[in-house]
């Protein structure tokens, strides 16, 4: 039973290492595959004298997105720009079309009969309303780089800690079971020697 418990515990420990290993492999393969994703779309941050950027990503002006941390600053930036070209206004309170009292009112109108017609009688869209479609598609995908990123470096964290427990428990087995540090045997005392006083 010694025996078996002694290899169950080294190949429990050989598998944990294995996992360990396979995630740090995983977890900077993935790391890099963002960033190499990143560098390949050729996305720099304007200058400083943008204040979107100089709210958000003041140290990266004028340099290339390349890590998941500076795409999430990038999306902050596309979301104030959007905001500003609309007056302040997000997606969810401008209407679908354009107003016909105000065609040059950018919240506009979601009633089909008081939206301005076309020339085909159809309502016209709100463009400024679908400017929001876009900015948001930018935006999520940079915020999913930087979710990967650290999704990446959560996994590296993990193997380490699995790599150190297999080898904990490889050490463990040889320790405990395998008698390095058995109890060492305790010298028999010696034998008393009663001295009978002389009558």
């Amino acid at each position: 039973m010694k025996r078996i418990l002694e290899f169950g515990g080294i190949i429990a420990g050989i598998v944990l290492i294995a996992f360990g290993a396979a995630a740090i492999y995983m977890g900077i393969d993935g790391r890099q595959t963002v960033r190499d994703s990143l560098k390949a779309e050729q996305i720099y941050f304007g200058s400083v004298e943008d204040e979107a950027v100089a709210t958000h990503a003041k140290q990266w002006a004028e340099k290339q997105v390349v890590t998941g941390e500076q795409a999430r600053a990038f999306g902050f930036v596309i979301r104030e720009h959007a905001l500003a070209m609309n007056e302040g206004l997000t997606y969810a309170q401008m209407g679908r079309f354009v107003a016909a009292a105000d065609p040059s009112d950018l919240k506009g109108t979601s009633d089909p009969a008081a939206a301005l017609k076309g020339e085909d009688g159809e309502p016209v869209p709100n463009m400024a309303r679908n400017s929001w479609v876009t900015a948001t598609a930018l935006t999520t995908a940079l915020n999913m780089s930087y979710m990967a990123e650290q999704t990446a470096l959560f996994g590296i964290v993990v193997g380490v800690a699995l790599l150190l427990t297999g080898i904990g428990l490889i050490i463990l087995a040889f320790a405990v079971l395998g008698g390095l540090f058995a109890p060492r045997e305790e010298k028999a005392p010696a034998a008393r020697t009663t001295v009978v006083p002389a009558a």
